[in-house]
């Protein structure tokens, strides 16, 4: 098993980080990889319980993922579980993601924690998705 680790900086408040993470309303304008849009979802991280979202990229490939929010602790951390499905709709390997909001001098810093990946080539492959869904949460709070 593998964990991935990554960290951004932006220019708003803890309150207004932890919001862009957790509601619906923030997190249908920047969930998802860069050239996909959702296309079927219930994505709440504000509370516990099940959630999905269904990505469809340029080329009509469905990218489904699902899990259960296993945390919310505003304005500082939320965690849910991760798996992804195939294409007969078959739930994968397991793994979870914790998101925790710090203040900091120039406004608040998200650590995303994804833990239990299979392996290294699964962990870059989160991480180039992070990174991606990051630049878009970092335009949405610009």
């Amino acid at each position: 098993m593998t964990d991935l680790r990554l960290e951004r900086e932006f220019k708003t408040s803890a309150a207004r980080l932890f919001a862009a993470i957790s509601t619906q309303a923030d997190l249908l304008q920047w969930w998802g990889l860069e050239g996909t849009r959702l296309i079927a979802h219930d994505l709440d991280l504000s509370r516990t319980g099940p959630w999905f979202s269904v990505m469809q990229n340029a080329e009509g490939q469905e990218l489904k993922v699902s899990g259960q929010v296993t945390h919310v602790d505003p304005p500082h951390s939320l965690g849910f579980t991760w798996g992804w499905h195939d294409d007969q709709d078959q739930r994968g390997t397991e793994s979870h993601v914790t998101f925790t909001v710090l203040a900091t001098q120039s406004g608040a810093r998200l650590i995303v924690d994804h833990r239990d990946l299979d392996d290294s080539d699964q962990s870059a492959q989160h991480e180039a998705g992070w990174t991606s869904t990051l630049r878009k949460l970092t335009a949405h709070l610009a």
